[in-house]
């Protein structure tokens, strides 16, 4: 675990000011303290949203496997929405509305660069996405080859209308 943080912290740090924005259709919203980014290759899109997950960042992942939808699942089923709050990372879940993702995408976080927010710290690379959250010292990687758990984070039985999650 220490590796994998170590290693994200060595990217580039980018200025966090700029990751506070999403556009969406040429209109752009200010996220206040929220973040926003999308990986260089486009298959993730990242964002806090701290009015109803405490800040836990999500990400729209285009997974060339996604978690098959269960079969307790109703309403829209996106097999590539995941959420990570440091202490569990969750991968396909039910969502009616696009949720903090109607407001767009943020801007582009570069190949080699860091973005830390909150206790989270992320570095992209052309291999995925690795974020780290500092206080659960735990860590994920989002790629659409899947999602990898760093740390403690172990898959265990994910709870209804979810396709797969890892635990501490």
């Amino acid at each position: 675990m220490a590796d994998v943080i170590a290693w994200i912290e060595a990217g580039d740090t980018v200025d966090a000011a700029e990751y506070h924005v999403a556009t969406r259709d040429g209109v752009t919203t200010d996220l206040g303290e929220d973040i926003a980014f999308i990986t260089p290759s486009g298959k993730t899109n990242c964002m806090t949203d701290s009015k109803y997950s405490d800040g836990a960042l999500a990400c729209l992942v285009e997974l060339t496997d996604p978690p098959p939808r269960p079969a307790d699942a109703y309403g829209e089923w996106k097999g590539g929405w995941v959420d990570f709050d440091g202490k569990s990372v969750t991968v396909g879940s039910v969502h009616g509305d696009p949720g903090r993702f109607t407001a767009g995408t943020g801007p582009e976080l570069p190949y080699g660069r860091a973005l830390g927010f909150g206790d989270y710290q992320c570095r992209v690379d052309a291999v995925g996405l690795f974020c780290a959250n500092r206080a659960n010292n735990t860590a994920a990687r989002f790629s659409d080859a899947g999602i990898e758990p760093f740390g403690c984070l172990q898959q265990v039985t994910a709870p209804p209308q979810i396709g797969e999650k890892f635990s501490c």
